[in-house]
This record gives C-alpha cells, sequence and structure tokens, in this order.
C-alpha cells in the first residue's frame, strides 16, 4: 500500500477564514482551517451541525454568495494534473472556476431530492455535465450518460436514464448524485453527508461504491459527515471540527482508539456499538455555541466534562465562569495565551501525525474509556 507521504497532495486549504456579514457585523463561521486530501485517499471532515463542515466544503468550490460572506484569509491550493503547477482556487476568476468546478472537483450534495431538477430526466441532467466538461454532443453525450449510470450499478440504465428523480428510491437518486458527480472524471469529490436518510443496507452500498470508484480512479474523498460509525467504515485520516475550527485530526485508526479531545471522545460516546447494551446513549450537554456568541478561550470549555470535573474536585487552577456543566472550568481553558491572542488552543502534535487543539490533552487520554 502506498503511504500518504508518497502520494500527491491534491488539495490543501492553509488558514481559511470565512466570515458572514449580519446588521450586528461579521460572524466568523470558519475559523482558521487547514487540512490535506491525498490522492487515492479520502479524508473525513466530522461534528456536529452548525460546527462549520459543508461551508468549508462549498467554499472550496466557491459556492458560497460573496456577499453576505467573504473569506478573510486562506489559500486553497488545488494541484491538478492537467497543470504543472498547484492553482490557488481563491485567486481564480469565475471563468476559471467554473471550468474547474463539477469537472476536476465535483461535488455530492447533502439532499438528492433537493439537488435534483424533478423537470428534467435524470439522464438530461447528466449530460448536461457532460456536454459542459468533455465537449461531447448529442449521442455520445447521452451515450456518456447512460455508462455513468451503469457505472453506479443502476440495473437497465438505457432505461432509468429517461426517468424522473421522483420515480426513484432514495438510494438510487444518491446513485445518480455520484453517477452525475463522476461523469467527467474528477481528480477530487466532496461528499457532504452522502448517506444520510437512508437506511444502512443501502448505506452500506454507498460507500463501498466510493470505495470501489475510488481504487479504479485513485480520486481523493472529502467526506462530510457527523457519523463515526461511516468514518471508521470509509476514511483514511479524519478531522474533527467545532465551533468553526479544527480541535483534532490524524489517521482514523489513531483517532478512534486514542481520541485526544473531549469533544472527539464525546462524539465516540454517542456512537451506538454492538458490543455495548444500554438504555440510553450518552450524549455531549448543551449545543454548538452561536457564532455571535463564542466563549473565550477554548470553544469547547462550556460543554467540557473533563474541565468542569477538574473543577469540581477543586482545582486550584480553576476559574467561575458561567458553564452548561459547572459554575467553574479551568482557568487556562478559559484565558490562557499561546501563540493566539484570543487564547484559542492550537494544534499541536502528541502522535505520529495526530494533532490536537487541547490544553488538557494529556489528562483526556486517563478519562477515555
Amino acid at each position: 500500500m502506498i503511504g500518504t507521504e508518497a502520494r500527491q497532495v491534491l488539495l490543501e486549504v492553509r488558514g481559511l477564514q470565512l466570515h458572514f456579514e449580519t446588521q450586528g457585523g461579521f460572524l466568523s463561521v470558519v475559523d482558521d482551517v487547514s487540512l490535506k486530501i491525498h490522492q487515492g485517499r479520502t479524508v473525513a471532515l466530522v461534528g456536529e451541525s452548525g460546527c462549520g463542515k459543508s461551508v468549508t466544503a462549498l467554499s472550496i468550490l466557491r459556492l458560497i454568495p460573496q456577499p453576505p460572506a467573504r473569506i478573510v484569509d486562506g489559500r486553497i491550493l488545488f494541484n491538478d494534473a492537467e497543470k504543472a503547477d498547484s492553482i490557488d482556487l481563491l485567486k481564480l476568476n469565475d471563468r476559471d472556476m467554473r471550468r474547474i468546478r463539477g469537472n476536476r472537483i465535483a461535488m455530492i450534495f447533502q439532499e438528492p431530492m433537493t439537488s435534483l431538477n424533478p423537470v428534467y430526466s435524470i439522464g438530461e441532467q447528466i449530460v448536461e455535465a457532460v456536454e459542459l466538461h468533455q465537449g461531447l454532443r448529442g449521442k455520445k453525450a447521452w451515450a456518456a450518460a447512460v455508462e455513468a449510470l451503469r457505472r453506479v450499478g443502476i440495473p437497465d440504465a438505457v432505461r432509468r436514464s429517461r426517468d424522473y428523480p421522483h420515480q426513484l428510491s432514495g438510494g438510487m437518486r444518491q446513485r445518480v448524485m455520484i453517477a452525475m458527480a463522476l461523469s467527467c472524471q474528477p481528480a477530487l469529490l466532496i461528499a457532504d453527508e452522502p448517506t444520510t436518510a437512508l437506511d444502512v443496507t443501502v448505506q452500506q452500498q454507498i460507500l463501498e461504491l466510493l470505495r470501489a470508484i475510488q481504487s479504479e480512479t485513485g480520486m481523493g474523498i472529502l467526506l462530510i459527515t457527523h457519523d463515526f460509525g461511516v468514518v471508521a467504515e470509509a476514511a483514511d485520516d479524519v478531522y474533527v471540527m467545532y465551533a468553526g475550527r479544527i480541535v483534532e485530526h490524524g489517521p482514523v485508526a489513531d483517532v478512534l482508539s486514542h481520541p485526544l479531545h473531549p469533544y472527539t471522545q464525546g462524539l465516540l460516546r454517542c456512537t451506538p456499538r454492538l458490543s455495548q447494551r444500554k438504555d440510553r446513549l450518552k450524549v455531549i450537554p448543551g449545543t454548538v455555541p452561536d457564532p455571535r456568541r463564542f466563549p473565550a478561550g477554548c470553544r469547547f470549555h462550556p460543554r467540557c466534562p473533563l474541565s468542569a470535573e477538574r473543577a469540581r474536585v477543586g482545582d486550584r487552577r480553576t476559574i467561575s465562569v458561567k458553564s452548561e456543566l459547572s459554575n467553574s472550568v479551568l482557568r487556562r481553558c478559559v484565558e490562557e495565551y499561546a501563540e493566539e491572542p484570543s487564547g484559542i488552543p492550537v494544534l499541536y502534535e502528541m502522535g505520529s501525525n495526530h494533532f490536537v487543539a487541547c490544553w488538557e490533552a494529556e489528562r483526556t487520554t486517563k478519562h477515555w474509556t
């Protein structure tokens, strides 16, 4: 198996910062996000709804309307095999970006029924992409669309190409979305919650399909999900996102077996396991903070069980603050300054390519069960 170091980096996001303009000012919804996607590997971006996962993905393709959004900093470097050097997608004009979007970088959106046009057959919708990016016309374009449907396992593809979205099941519609995305043979596929609302059997089929096509073509995949079960099944590397920031990332096996951030641990405890029989699943108390009122320091500290526990046992480093778990938390989680003046913990390496942004990361391993 080819190691990560030997693979080409297809996409590298560096220090991406995106704000939304509101009547009350600018809201930071993506804050200093960096990630890498290598050829032939699947990278999962995980977090609760509202953490900024989909906004990050849409920013890569520049599908966020500007205004009200504004990318204030960062680079998105795409190493296209068709070009000698990497390209910064944020510096491309609209015309050049359209040549890449849907062609070299494709995306499967979250809900197929709302992404597919109900008044056009599925064949016509795939043909549109083929004509735009592949330069095929007429029968050749239609034959390419049928072949794309056949490739994703849709039976009787010729007949099905004439069907409309409402005539297909949820799993079939998702296959159509994959066929449309792959019809132009992209180097990178962004899949935003591709298995949401599908039953377990169909979910497994979709993941196996993506894995088979990736093995055949060598494309990279950015998988947006909130489900660590999907991450364990499909991903090679994982980035955990909370309140617009990456709080932990590393190889999937390392993060699943030795999660370092309390938020990652909380997400894993929420995942059902066949080996454990429990009446109720554990949950992470509270909700993702409003971008208008991010807490000082570590943005997870109001919900962090470790910080609250240290306060309960009388740790002298505590400070009284309003918290969802306790009246006090560790002072350093709120106030400590590091490389950033905000006091927000920065990512640092605690294992081989395993990074975490938590002041108490060394203690978290003792509390993980």
